[in-house]
């Protein structure tokens, strides 16, 4: 069994995930994003969707960039599936 390196819980169904080369390994999810997960620099919060970038500052959204004096973002849309 490999152990959750946020929360040293030994699980026997861990996930593996490679970032830049190193290896992580946790018990779910949560564990994953409060580890790996970038923070907004307006707001602080994990940035788990697409978030937006610009000179080299990550936010959980455009409106958290415009916020912080950030202007030309706008947030990215998925695309629209069809039926």
């Amino acid at each position: 069994m490999a152990r959750c390196e946020c929360c040293g819980n030994e699980y026997d169904k861990t996930m593996r995930i490679e970032v830049n080369g190193r290896q992580h390994d946790f018990d779910c999810f949560e564990c994953a994003i409060h580890k790996l997960a970038p923070v907004c620099e307006h707001c602080g919060a994990p940035v788990i969707g697409h978030g937006v970038e610009t000179e080299s500052m990550i936010f959980c959204s455009a409106h958290c960039s415009r916020a912080a004096g950030k202007t030309g973002l706008r947030d990215r849309l998925p695309p629209v599936r069809s039926a």
